[in-house]
């Protein structure tokens, strides 16, 4: 067994019962947990597996693939507040569709996992802006070696992450700005 604490980033039904939860922890990278019996009334997991929560996880790895079972999680930052406009939601969704895209699935990534739990941390109490989304692109650019430290402006960091990911940003993104530009 393992101990990591992780941020839940994405989850699907797998059966009646169960799901498959995508987490991201420092040192395990981007991964996925089958959470048996989580849908159940009486699931220990009842209330912690919810989106964007940091929780304290305890897993066996899978001896093939990779996909491996949930034994326990212990709820450490809900952020409840998050729920508290829809911007929130939408940016919280971005911010961790943009890392999937950005980093290779089980490589550790600390920095980015600090990253990715203070912008959200900043989320519960603050509504997003167009500031807000172009520096969390810097300092994701930044530490993937796309741009020195203070090299780029907010703007330049999603041009430089897009041509270096060869794909589109997320939607989310356009979806982010046009929300923050209807509520100045």
């Amino acid at each position: 067994m393992e101990n990591t604490p992780a941020i839940l980033i994405g989850r699907s039904r797998w059966s009646e019962t169960s799901l498959i939860v995508h987490w991201c922890a420092p040192d395990l990278g981007l991964f996925r947990t089958m959470a048996k019996g989580a849908l159940r009334p009486n699931s220990a997991f009842h209330g912690v597996l919810d989106l964007f929560v940091t929780a304290d996880l305890r897993l066996a790895r899978a001896k093939t693939g990779d996909l491996h079972t949930l034994a326990e999680a212990h709820l450490q930052q809900p952020r409840l507040g998050l729920r508290a406009s829809y911007g929130r939601v939408l940016a919280a969704t971005y911010l961790v569709k943009l890392l999937a895209l950005a980093v290779e699935p089980h490589a550790p990534l600390p920095g980015l996992y600090d990253l990715l739990a203070k912008a959200l941390d900043y989320l519960v109490e603050h509504d997003p802006s167009p500031a807000f989304l172009h520096r969390f692109e810097l300092r994701l650019a930044e530490d993937l070696g796309l741009v020195g430290e203070a090299g780029a402006e907010g703007a330049l960091a999603a041009h430089l992450l897009e041509q270096h990911l060869h794909k589109r940003l997320p939607v989310q993104r356009h979806q982010l700005l046009d929300w923050c530009a209807a509520r100045l």
